[in-house]
């Protein structure tokens, strides 16, 4: 049998990955599975995945079985179809993508074209007895999905460390080799129960184990890990073997299709609603900075996710910092990293906000509490997209999309010279103007159906609605705190409420303490007092025009005439 040449970037490459949405709708489609498959991108995204399975229908089944019902497979051979519509085999993994407490939203099929693993394994064949242990360790590259790998002798000290580990460590083989395992991992149970050790003493495997690793740049990256026990030709015991994968990607895909932040949760029809709707459609496809503003609880984080998971960069991180949380000098920090004792407490180099964001977007909230100094540094880093790390002397590159949000009027901090006049321009390319909760209560019935939806499920409590009496306190109410405060009122209303309607009684007493209703309690009779505020707040709205209010009840003039009289309205 023919094997095809195979390069050290073939060998490397990533595997194949497919991500299929609840709808079986392929929502992910890497390079490796275009080259596998020969299938451009645009000719499968959005398409079934039943695509990659014309020629094999019947393993089909195994991705169906996973979206169903959740099972999973490892090391799985079936085929796939290529481009010119001929079968191929692969070995695969799938996973499920299960939000914890809540259904499968997806699965992530992980292919490997077993061809090109039969030419790697005679490649191995071929080489001498002087590096037989070395293609045994190999030899668990080839029958796993997962990439990284490294090996370590019976001393802990690592014997190998592929090129996929070095990609996801930034450590290189040379800084990794000869060092004890967990001075180059720094998980939380290294020497302390880690996996590593049920290996290495029982011999025996572990299988998808998924921890937080330490890079050597200080970002924490989570992977999904297997091991097993290595022995020598002669069958002794010679160490352990570990291959992991970054799973950072399937992390950021659950989260997204777990919670998304598309247009149809931000509520409102209003007219200030549509307008802004519009300027969310028109920034999401450019780079354009953002400049979001609003009353607190108006909902700035929620738009700003809005144009991040609708545009070029929603695979890439979306990263929010609230610049108001920090004191100046841990802000710096915060924002631009800092280098292994820059100052007291630095035990170790960490990234800032700015490159975990690297080809996303970072939301700036509270933009207007920044001090001067770190307005400097910030006007710096929009002009020319690098920076330095506290203490550091090495330029940083990064590819960020700078959305920020206040809650203060930033003319008016210009004016008094709190804020830089060129950083305010830099900022406020594209100006987001979210009205308060007074301002758009033509949305009211739409914001409360939507928390009383979200409540109904929390709190597994079935509250059908709300009395016409709470809701014209919810209209009368002036929500100093917006959205947010209405969302808090109507939570407190179901905690307290244990019955099929919500009641003035159950709302917050903020709401109704100096008002001139009355207000509904077990005392009275809670139907006619809801009845009669309701036929009150009727007559208001048309200025006691009978002929509107009985238009607008759905109900005769003459059986107006009446409720009006028994509740003494007239």
């Amino acid at each position: 049998m023919e094997f095809p040449d195979i390069s050290r970037e073939d060998i490397i490459a990533p595997d194949g990955i497919m991500v299929v949405d609840r709808d079986e709708k392929v929502i992910v489609f890497n390079e490796a599975a275009q080259r596998i498959t020969g299938f451009a991108e645009k000719d499968i995204i959005f398409q079934s995945y039943q695509l990659l399975f014309q020629a094999s229908p019947a393993d089909s089944s195994y991705v169906a079985e996973a979206l169903d019902e959740g099972a999973f497979y490892s090391n799985l051979s079936i085929d796939l179809t290529n481009v010119q519509g001929r079968a191929f085999s692969v070995l695969a993994s799938i996973t499920p993508l299960k939000p914890p407490g809540k259904p499968i939203v997806g699965i992530v099929l992980i292919f490997r074209n077993t061809q090109e693993m039969a030419a790697m394994a005679q490649s191995l064949r071929e080489k001498t007895r002087e590096i037989l242990d070395e293609r045994n360790r190999l030899q668990a590259i080839f029958n796993s999905r997962i990439e990284g790998t490294f090996t370590i002798d019976n001393q802990w000290v690592i014997t190998s460390f592929n090129a996929s580990a070095e990609r996801i460590t930034s450590y290189t083989a040379e800084e990794a080799v000869g060092k004890h395992c967990w001075e180059i991992f720094q998980t939380n149970l290294c020497r302390h129960g880690c996996h590593m050790e049920n290996t290495m003493q029982e011999h025996l495997p572990v299988a998808n184990r998924e921890l937080q690793i330490t890079c050597k740049d200080g970002r924490r990256v989570p992977i999904r890990l297997n091991s097993a026990p290595l022995f020598d030709t002669g069958g002794e015991h010679i160490g352990c073997v570990e291959t992991f994968q970054n799973i950072s990607e399937i992390k950021n895909l659950t989260s997204h299709l777990e919670e998304r932040y598309q247009f149809e949760n931000i509520i409102g029809r209003s007219k200030c609603m549509h307008k802004i709707y519009g300027l969310i459609e028109n920034v999401c496809h450019t780079d354009s900075t953002v400049l979001i503003t609003g009353e607190s609880g108006t909902g700035k984080e929620l738009v700003a996710r809005a144009i991040h998971l609708n545009g070029e960069r929603k695979m890439a991180p979306f990263v929010a910092v609230n610049c108001s949380a920090f004191v100046e000098t841990l802000l710096e920090s915060e924002l631009f990293g800092h280098e292994k004792g820059a100052f007291t407490g630095a035990i170790r180099s960490k990234p800032g906000r700015f490159e975990l964001a690297h080809k996303g977007t970072l939301f700036l909230d509270e933009i207007g509490d920044l001090s001067p100094a770190v307005q400097v540094k910030l006007l710096r880093v929009l002009e020319t997209r690098q920076f330095e790390r506290v203490g550091g002397t090495d330029p940083i590159h990064v590819d960020v999309r700078i959305i920020a949000a206040t809650n203060k009027d930033m003319i008016d901090e210009v004016d008094a010279g709190r804020f830089r006049e060129d950083l305010y321009y830099r900022l406020n390319v594209i100006n987001i103007h979210l009205p308060p909760l007074r301002e758009r209560m033509d949305d009211l019935p739409l914001l409360v159906e939507h928390f009383l939806d979200k409540f109904r499920s929390k709190f597994q409590k079935p509250i059908k609605g709300i009395a016409p009496a709470a809701f014209h306190l919810l209209q009368k109410y002036h929500w100093p705190g917006n959205i947010r405060a209405l969302e808090n009122a109507l939570e407190h209303a179901f905690v307290l409420c244990h019955d099929p309607i919500i009641q003035t009684e159950h709302l917050p007493e903020r709401l109704w303490i100096g008002t001139d209703h009355p207000i509904v309690t077990a005392n009275g009779d809670p139907v006619k007092q809801a009845e009669k505020m309701h036929l009150q707040s009727t007559l208001d709205q048309f200025d006691g025009n009978r002929s509107k209010t009985a238009s607008a009840l759905g109900i005769d003039k003459s059986t107006l005439w009446r409720k009006m009289k028994k509740y003494d309205l007239l």
